[in-house]
């Protein structure tokens, strides 16, 4: 007897679910459609990978230009006039200067809101990134300087994400721009923050150097507030943004939470980065359940101890009143690594990946425990973290944590590191504190009653390296408009930078034409865009209006990792994420759905059943024109926008 194997098909889409018996006749649909009097139109939707993208990408745009669908515009001898690489990476640019940096450390909250998760799984649009950013890296790519300045000047306060973001979109607008910041270096928490095995220094230097090439000045080592006050500021400049961050860390959430072997993750992850830490206690508690957690855990976890420090060093190094010589680095043995959250691991805010990363290098994360104590020694340095086992949870907003009586207990502990959050330094600057630790703000980022003054970032509320540097844009057009005399706009609903048809059809020379009276109508000129609505400033496309039929099982292809165990972590600095090849990049860009926007795929033209829709001429097609209805022949069957993968054609015309 033969045993027949089968071979699994992944289904993406089914017409038929489990238990319908019925079959769904089409004819009848499409004989009563004309009824309702609806043609098809064609509109531009936002996809929700950008409406989830914190920095606004124009993420369909670039990746439309890496798959080969919005081609590079054309020069006068006929050739394209720049790489699509170049041309996708300055699409990306135009609302985040940093690809490459957060290409590799952004949790990606686009590739989560992603339509194709309902297909199979997500577009890799973080590892696009990374590739786009690592090419203009390697082929030296800069930023185009304006043709005009205007004279106008702009103090950013901090030289994080949010205040060099800000400084690079004035900088584009022709401001003269001046970043002051209290530390050696630029960069903020990227460089502070984040380890540099994740953040590789000379990547996070190539790409503030590009924005320092457009003219910015700095004045580092200058805190405002302390070196030198807000009221000279604002006599030397037209306009203020407050991008300082908060690089402050929270103590334990615990009375007498003071000792001198406990230390807040901010300061901890400084000294790393500055190289005054070099090896740390034998056993490392810490407490938090975030990205930050993570970083802090990982880089004990590198660091490792030495058998015969003296206990204070890693406090004292940490303090920046002791250098570790690198010379013990040698000497290093593991540290024992614990990781606590209030959390259980599931629902622990830190990137899965980073989770599970650290699981992998050893590192003992216990979920569900809150600190409520410390155990000291004689000298009252910490000897453990005395914990309980707790129930936490979000109800309105709100945490709440019910502790379980009965099961506290000690975690030993040689170093405890608080990474339960951060706060804002307001010393100098106590005007803007709205007496909850940061700074309030509308729409546009104008601080609350101070005209002139913007602000973005950390001091608003702490979140990602990507909301910093989308609040950077958004308040630098305000700072534009501010300066200009002019009333600052109502932000969109949908506050992301977008396909831009008018200028797509100004590269081909085909923008519509300024047209002069007797008209009747507009159908034979070219003084309009015919049957289009952009919808993007108000509209998230979701997966039930696309097709998604059209898309077959694709497989994502995957950035290779280096996975280090306990024994590799120790003294490992280097960069664990690889990435995607041109051929790869490619191939991930072409998973993408194109939600919102016609990807040139045919359908429509295949379907109609009166050859209504048609092909635009190619000397006057271009992106989101490549497709048009003879509006005569049309009988308004709804065909072309059921099988439009993209839901870019909906029925519309003649309501």
């Amino acid at each position: 007897m033969s045993v027949v194997s089968e071979t699994p098909l992944k289904i993406t889409f089914r017409r038929y679910k489990d238990g319908d018996s019925k079959a769904v006749r089409f004819n009848q649909q499409i004989f009563q459609a004309s009824h309702t009097y609806k043609c098809p139109t064609y509109i531009q939707s936002t996809p929700p990978c950008q409406g989830s993208c914190p920095a606004g990408e124009d993420i369909r745009g670039y990746l439309a230009i890496v798959r080969g669908t919005e081609k590079p515009p054309v020069g006068a001898d006929g050739k394209p006039t720049m790489p699509w690489q170049e041309y996708a990476w300055r699409r990306l640019t135009e609302a985040n200067p940093f690809p490459s940096v957060m290409g590799r450390v952004c949790p990606a909250p686009c590739e989560t809101g992603c339509n194709r998760n309902e297909v199979e799984d997500h577009v890799g649009i973080n590892s696009v990134e990374h590739f786009l950013g690592e090419y203009a890296i390697a082929n030296k790519l800069k930023f185009n300087k304006p043709a005009q300045t205007t004279g106008k000047k702009v103090a950013i306060l901090g030289a994080g994400p949010a205040g060099l973001s800000c400084a690079y979109q004035l900088a584009l607008k022709g401001h003269e721009v001046t970043v002051f910041d209290e530390h050696e270096f630029l960069g903020g928490m990227m460089r502070y923050g984040i380890p540099g095995f994740r953040t590789p220094r000379e990547v996070l230097d190539a790409e503030i150097q590009r924005i320092l090439d457009l003219g910015v000045k700095t004045r580092m080592k200058t805190r405002v507030g302390t070196d030198i006050t807000m009221e000279q500021i604002r006599k030397d400049f037209d306009a203020v943004f407050l991008g300082m961050g908060a690089q402050a860390g929270r103590a334990l959430p615990i009375a007498d939470s003071t000792a001198p072997n406990v230390v807040t993750a901010t300061a901890f992850l400084k000294a790393f980065n500055d190289g005054r830490l070099q090896h740390v206690g034998k056993r490392v508690v810490v407490v938090g359940g975030g990205d930050t957690s993570i970083d802090v855990a990982t880089v004990a976890r590198r660091l490792g101890h030495i058998e015969h420090a003296k206990p204070t060093d890693a406090e004292l190094a940490i303090a920046g009143r002791l250098a570790h010589d690198v010379a013990d680095i040698s000497a290093k043995q593991g540290a024992e690594v614990t990781l606590t959250s209030i959390f259980n691991i599931d629902k622990m805010q830190a990137n899965k990946h980073e989770i599970e990363q650290a699981l992998a290098e050893g590192i003992h994360i216990i979920g569900s425990l809150a600190p409520v104590g410390l155990v000291r020694d004689a000298n009252g340095r910490a000897t453990a973290l005395r914990v309980v086992k707790c129930e936490a949870k979000m109800a309105g907003g709100k945490l709440e944590i019910k502790n379980i009586e009965g099961s506290e207990h000690d975690i030993e502990a040689d170093l405890i590191v608080s990474a339960i959050g951060q706060a804002v330094d307001f010393t100098g600057l106590e005007q803007f504190n709205n007496g909850k630790g940061a700074v309030s703000t509308d729409r546009n980022y104008v601080v609350n009653g101070q005209p002139g003054v913007f602000a973005g970032g950390d001091v608003i509320r702490p979140h990602l390296l990507t909301t910093a540097i989308g609040h950077g844009s958004i308040a630098a057009d305000g700072i534009h408009h501010y300066m200009n005399g002019q009333e600052l706009e109502k932000r969109p609903k949908i506050d992301a930078h977008q396909f831009d048809l008018i200028r797509k059809l100004a590269e081909k020379g085909l923008e519509p034409k300024e047209n002069h009276e007797p008209m009747r109508g507009t159908c034979d000129s070219n003084a309009a865009v015919h049957n289009f609505d952009n919808r993007s400033d108000r509209y998230i496309i979701p997966h039930d209006k696309l097709f998604l039929g059209h898309f077959s099982y694709v497989a994502r292809n995957q950035r290779a990792v280096t996975t280090l165990d306990k024994e590799s972590a120790l003294g490992n600095f280097q960069d664990r994420l690889g990435v995607l090849d041109e051929k790869q990049t490619v191939a991930e860009a072409k998973r993408c759905m194109s939600c919102g926007m016609c990807f040139e795929c045919d359908n429509c033209v295949v379907y109609c059943p009166q050859t209504a829709v048609y092909r635009v001429k190619k000397t006057e097609s271009t992106l989101g024109r490549y497709v048009a209805t003879d509006y005569d022949k049309c009988i308004g069957c709804h065909i072309c926008a059921d099988v439009c993968p993209t839901g870019y054609i909906q029925m519309g015309l003649g309501e």
